[in-house]
């Protein structure tokens, strides 16, 4: 796979960058560079390689879930900027209805 010229649009769309076209010679050549890395992974012989799950040996350490030290809720919500008695009031920052996929 090579990275070009339409996938930096397209990736520069999806990160809403604006870029010059030497800012985007360079992405595309530091990408391509990062794949060709990449492809060199294929070359290595993995047969006989256990894939690797845990890097120690150690299990989880598990601990109960409690309640302690509790803010109580009108303490919470008394420097809030916005709130409505019960939870913090924000903006809203995702508008489900645009498609930009």
């Amino acid at each position: 796979m090579q990275i070009d010229e339409k996938l930096i649009s397209r990736l520069e769309h999806l990160a809403r960058l604006e870029l010059s076209g030497e800012e985007r010679a360079h992405i595309q050549g530091d990408l391509n560079k990062i794949l060709d890395m990449v492809e060199k992974l294929n070359e290595l012989d993995t047969t006989n390689v256990q894939p690797l799950v845990y890097i120690n040996e150690e299990g989880n350490v598990w601990r109960e879930d409690e309640v302690r030290n509790q803010l109580p809720r009108e303490k919470a919500l008394k420097n809030a900027p916005d709130e409505d008695g019960t939870f913090f009031k924000v903006p809203k920052v995702i508008d489900l209805d645009r498609n930009d996929a």
